[in-house]
């Protein structure tokens, strides 16, 4: 056998891409059930009730936009680019009241619709915090101070 027919093991290897969190979600279908598991729980747990008045009473379109959205958030198919244009998320949801409470449901569900379709923990740590920071950024009514 000649050098040509084995790598030797010094020879350089091109470092493997880190995986996007939409392929460690487990891309489409993972994030499909996510995505599904996110409105299910909104929609039948009470804890979630300032989350779900927020919404009309089909969640069918929403389910459909935050999956799209998300799509490309996470690194896969700019879906909600490609049919509705750019996010603008802020201005979108300028006409739902959103506040701390809303906030803090909406991620809360999250990490469980995650937890529930068994997405790893370094994942759902992973995701956390930047799901927290595009919630916040949501926030567009004023908090009543508590008595």
């Amino acid at each position: 056998m000649n050098d040509t027919e084995h790598p030797s093991s010094d020879a350089p290897q091109e470092p493997s891409p880190t995986p996007t969190p939409y392929a460690l979600i487990g891309g489409d279908a993972g994030l499909q059930a996510v995505t599904a598991k996110f409105y299910a729980l909104m929609d039948t747990q009470p804890n979630y009730k300032e989350l779900r008045a927020v919404h009309g009473p089909d969640l069918g379109r929403a389910q459909e936009r935050l999956y799209w959205f998300l799509s490309g958030w996470l690194g896969g198919p700019a879906l909600y680019i490609e049919k509705v244009g750019h996010p603008m998320l802020r201005a979108r949801h300028l006409p739902f009241p959103i506040g701390e409470t809303e906030r803090d449901q909406w991620v809360t569900c999250m990490y469980e619709a995650m937890v529930l379709e068994g997405i790893d923990e370094a994942t759902r740590d992973h995701l956390a915090p930047h799901f927290y920071k595009t919630a916040d950024w949501m926030r567009n009514k004023p908090e009543t101070p508590a008595p």
